[in-house]
């Protein structure tokens, strides 16, 4: 309870944070995916219309990353970034938790907020809830989809936020990220890479169809990128389980970010 009240504001920060890009998510698939919308209607192109939807996920991404909240926060908005850094010893089992459980309640209140406002035209297919499911390779396709763009993700941020000269474009990297799932992956799997954005979808929409992939791979990929990260670097380079650390606002993790001496060796490497 003491660690609840504390640090309370960053959990209702994370939970704003996945509710307002899912948000994002519903009103953009709308507009680009609803046959009525006259934005489909006038994009016929349906590779056009996924990256335009890319593009449109991975400003909202880099928006709240560079957020008040984000800021302070961390900006992970999905349980499998919490755990990777919890097993990275950067965030208290208490904090994990509660991060993890705000941010399954945030999306679901961000999908039942576009349900409430749009309703059939959410609710019903094609845009179906915004839902994750296995595309047209099936559930094995989908399987190693998520698994690489899992991967590559937080890679990706553990190389560039731990490093000096790059970890202020961290935001930006996983924009630029999002924009190229959303466009190239999302056609195998529907781009979940997070189990609680999965989560807020599923259980309105009440398809369940391949959930335990959706739960259970993105952990499994960003793990294995921290375990591969700490395995060349060592245990003591993960700096923080922010994504933005330059910044004046609190961290509540066990941050050594003002320490350079623990990086010196992933610097060199990085920057050679």
């Amino acid at each position: 309870m003491e660690t609840l009240k504390k640090h309370l504001p960053e959990y209702l920060m994370e939970a704003a944070e996945l509710g307002l890009f899912m948000v994002s998510a519903g009103v953009f698939t709308i507009l680009f995916e609803y046959p009525a919308s006259p934005v489909h209607q006038t994009i016929a192109n349906a590779d056009l219309r996924r990256f335009l939807i890319g593009v449109a996920m991975g400003s909202t991404a880099i928006a709240l990353i560079y957020s008040p909240w984000g800021k302070q926060s961390g900006a992970h908005m999905n349980p499998a970034v919490t755990l990777t850094f919890y097993q990275a010893g950067k965030v208290q089992r208490q904090d994990a938790i509660f991060y993890i459980l705000f941010q399954c309640l945030g999306g679901l209140a961000g999908v039942c907020l576009v349900a409430l406002l749009f309703g059939s035209t959410f609710t019903q297919p094609p845009v179906n809830y915004v839902v994750t499911v296995p595309g047209a390779l099936g559930w094995l396709g989908a399987f190693i989809g998520e698994g690489v763009i899992a991967f590559v993700m937080m890679m990706m941020v553990l190389l560039t936020s731990n490093n000096s000269k790059l970890n202020r474009y961290t935001g930006l990297f996983a924009g630029c990220l999002v924009m190229l799932y959303v466009t190239f992956e999302a056609p195998l799997s529907g781009f979940g890479m997070n189990p609680a954005r999965s989560f807020a979808s599923a259980f309105p929409a009440q398809n369940w169809t391949a959930f335990w992939l959706y739960a259970l791979v993105p952990p499994l990929g960003m793990l294995a990128a921290a375990a591969l990260y700490q395995f060349w670097f060592g245990r003591r380079a993960v700096k923080c389980a922010k994504l933005h650390h330059a910044n004046h606002k609190r961290c509540i993790f066990r941050c050594n970010y003002n320490q350079p001496g623990k990086l010196d060796l992933s610097d060199r490497l990085l920057n050679s």
